[in-house]
């Protein structure tokens, strides 16, 4: 059966780099799900197996953070930052800074996947009604989500997945990398200013100003209290995944949003694709092919502990199968990493998100949530700010590494 492994576990990590199956409307999830149906079906793989690779506290931390994200989404949080962001447009810097400080906070605390599918519609309409490209803004949104949502462990769900395995305390992560993250945002700032400074001159429509929306403000009070308590929890000897679930919970009880309401925002797609990215991913490492490589590289001196190993295997894995999948790939086949090695791994996958439209789910969804719109986000635009932004950022993490850790 190794054979039929090693085909399903190939499979399923080109569709990953592809992003759907050529001539089929099978998207990155499905291909995982297929991927993890042919193994259970051929009894290569059996429930209880794969039930047993899910790693169920960070499947159950990503749904709680989407949950207290639904909260901002359904009260109307959302809609007062995009409105804040576009009535801004007639000093183009200004605009620029604020959507990479609305998106990169938002999605250091709200995990960025989230947060640039509420946000994405928003803006768009918003400088559409302006007249303004949307474009460069997007490609800010994309950036600064990546970039800000580095500094924390729930901030993508990467992140998420390396603190769960490394047992990583959330202020010690924190500490380590919101230096880089603000940096960063900086860089994604000055590099698509500058690579799209032409776009951004243009004058926005004088007269137009972007309609209030139904906000409640109230719930989103409700919504603020409970981060808040969150975050307090996360300082305490309580699992990160327990403090998540049961302020969750605490949300989900309300007189005026409904549960199915709340359970809507959640992103159900992404957490199949984690579960089935884990079963097909154990089966491969189950072969013991995965443990021959990892010893073959050893032998050779391509430790992951080494940033020079660690930096461009980031970059190549983010930008060709997704940082995600990349992610889950390495924990599954180091089981054993450090946690330095885990945090330079966390922060390394994370940015190189920006290199490519294809480097992470978040630049997948902007484009996807623009393109429903009439906006057009293509591969070249992307890259045209994000390889720049991204050798930046990586200079300064491996510097900042090298220096602390």
């Amino acid at each position: 059966m190794t054979g039929l492994v090693v085909a399903v576990f190939i499979f399923t990590y080109i569709g990953m780099a592809l992003g759907r199956v050529p001539g089929l409307a099978v998207d990155r999830t499905g291909i995982a799900l297929l991927g993890i149906t042919v193994l259970i079906a051929s009894g290569t793989l059996s429930f209880s197996q794969a039930a047993d690779a899910v790693d169920l506290p960070t499947i159950i931390l990503l749904f709680a953070l989407m949950i207290v994200s639904a909260q901002f989404q359904t009260s109307g949080f959302y809609d007062i930052c995009a409105r804040a962001i576009t009535n801004a447009s007639a000093r183009p810097g200004l605009l620029l800074g604020m959507v990479i400080a609305v998106s990169g906070v938002l999605s250091a605390l709200l995990t960025n996947d989230v947060v640039v599918f509420a946000l994405t519609p928003l803006v768009c309409i918003g400088l559409k009604t302006k007249r303004l490209d949307p474009r460069p803004y997007l490609v800010a949104l994309a950036g600064a989500a990546n970039a800000g949502s580095a500094a924390t462990i729930i901030g993508n769900p990467q992140n998420i997945l390396i603190g769960q395995v490394g047992n990583i305390d959330f202020w010690y992560f924190a500490a380590v990398c919101t230096p880089v993250a603000l940096a960063s945002l900086a860089i994604v700032y000055g590099v698509v200013w500058l690579t799209w400074r032409r776009v951004l001159a243009a004058d926005p429509e004088a007269g137009i100003v972007v309609p209030p929306s139904q906000v409640d403000r109230f719930q989103i009070g409700r919504g603020l209290v409970a981060l808040a308590l969150l975050l307090a929890l996360f300082s305490t000897p309580v699992p990160h995944e327990v403090s998540a679930l049961a302020v969750a919970g605490l949300l989900l009880v309300s007189r005026k949003i409904s549960s199915r309401d709340m359970l809507k925002s959640v992103d159900w797609p992404l957490l199949l694709l984690f579960i089935c990215l884990f079963g097909v991913t154990a089966a491969f490492a189950s072969t013991g092919l995965a443990g021959d490589a990892l010893q073959w590289s050893i032998d050779r001196g391509w430790d992951l502990g080494n940033l020079s190993v660690l930096a461009p295997l980031s970059l190549i894995m983010s930008n060709t199968i997704g940082n995600v999948p990349a992610v889950i790939l390495l924990t599954t086949v180091v089981p054993d990493m450090s946690q330095v090695t885990l945090i330079g791994l966390s922060l390394l996958s994370t940015l190189a998100g920006n290199l490519l439209l294809t480097g992470s789910i978040a630049n997948i969804i902007v484009a996807e949530r623009a393109a429903g719109l009439g906006v057009s986000l293509s591969f070249a635009d992307f890259a045209r700010s994000g390889v720049i932004a991204t050798a930046l950022s990586f200079a300064v993490a491996i510097a900042w590494l090298m220096l602390v850790v």
